[in-house]
């Protein structure tokens, strides 16, 4: 899913090894448990791995990697660098 307003798609739709930058998040309760893991707007990510089933994805942002389910993923959008 694309935005078409600012270019930005979701994370979970990002290719593995491809570098971005996150734009936002969705509204939800998980939004303040994303910033707080270093999730936050204008900060570096990619997926560096993919479960074989596709579910949950390594991603590496703020220096360190995080294991997040592929649900959570497309709660952050981000624009291709």
């Amino acid at each position: 899913m694309i935005d078409q307003e600012d270019n930005a798609i979701r994370l979970s739709h990002l290719p593995t090894g491809k570098k971005a930058i996150i734009k936002r998040h969705d509204e939800s309760d998980f939004q303040l448990t994303l910033m707080e893991m270093g999730c936050i707007p204008g900060e570096p990510i990619w997926i560096e791995m993919i479960a074989p089933m596709g579910d949950p994805l390594a991603i590496q942002v703020a220096g360190y990697y995080l294991s997040i389910r592929k649900k959570d993923a497309d709660k952050i959008w981000v624009v291709i660098e």
